[in-house]
């Protein structure tokens, strides 16, 4: 799985700044992506402790990687049963959507 070069990364939004957020964000999804590169399940405040990247910035980056332009990949979800609502992901290739 080889990273996007970070020039090739689109990020929008309405309080989107690219020149305060392009480069932050860029790295966040690059982080993210390699963190989750090992197909194991993690929780986001797993992601968030190797990442150095807030919770809330690991979500979105996890919502990210799921857009055609970010690489399409499939980001699942699986409830952690131990009745808080943690939920916990895993990342695998765009190809394994097509597998389901």
């Amino acid at each position: 799985m080889g990273p996007p070069r970070q020039g090739n990364l689109f990020f929008d939004g309405d309080t989107y700044d690219p020149g305060q957020d392009r480069e932050r964000l860029a790295s966040q999804l690059l982080a993210v992506r390699t963190v989750m590169a090992d197909g194991a399940w993690h929780t986001l405040h797993q992601i968030a402790d190797k990442t150095g990247a807030p919770e809330a910035s690991v979500s979105a980056r996890l919502r990210d990687l799921r857009k055609d332009r970010f690489g399409a990949w499939c980001v699942d979800r699986q409830r952690v049963t131990d009745g808080r609502g943690l939920y916990r992901y895993r990342l695998r290739a765009p190809e394994a959507r097509d597998a389901l």
